[in-house]
C-alpha cells in the first residue's frame, strides 16, 4: 500500500537520501511525513519533544536509547523527550510523526 500525501507539499532535504515535509501544526502537536530513499538515515539525535511515529511504507531500522529493532509497514513507536534516537531505511520508506509539542525548528525555513 502506498500512501497519497497532498501534492502541494513543501519537502525540505534533512539529510542525504531523507527529506520531511509538515502535514499539520499547532503550537501543542504537529505532524511531519518523513520520505527516505534505501540507506536514507535519520542520524542519532535527541530533543525535548514526545514523539509518536508510524511506518507508512517500507522497512526501518529503529535505534532508540542504544537499543536497535527492525520495523515494517504498520509498526509504531515512541521516543521520550530527550532519549537518543535515529534511524536507517533498509529499504525506501516513509515514517509519519507526530510532536508535542510542535517542533518549532521544522517550521524555519532551511
Amino acid at each position: 500500500m502506498f500512501y497519497t500525501l497532498p501534492e502541494n507539499l513543501e519537502w525540505i532535504e534533512v539529510a542525504p537520501g531523507n527529506r520531511r515535509a509538515v502535514l499539520s501544526e499547532r503550537p501543542e502537536l504537529m505532524l511531519v511525513a518523513f520520505r527516505f530513499e534505501e540507506g536514507g538515515i535519520s542520524p542519532l539525535h535527541s530533543h525535548p519533544n514526545s514523539q509518536v511515529s508510524y511506518v507508512a511504507e517500507g522497512t526501518f531500522d529503529v535505534t532508540i536509547d542504544g537499543e536497535t529493532v527492525r520495523l515494517g509497514p504498520g509498526s509504531s513507536f515512541i521516543v521520550a523527550p530527550h532519549l537518543v534516537h535515529g534511524v536507517v531505511a533498509v529499504t525506501q520508506g516513509l515514517l509519519i510523526d507526530t510532536f508535542n509539542p510542535r517542533r518549532d525548528d521544522f517550521l524555519r525555513k532551511q
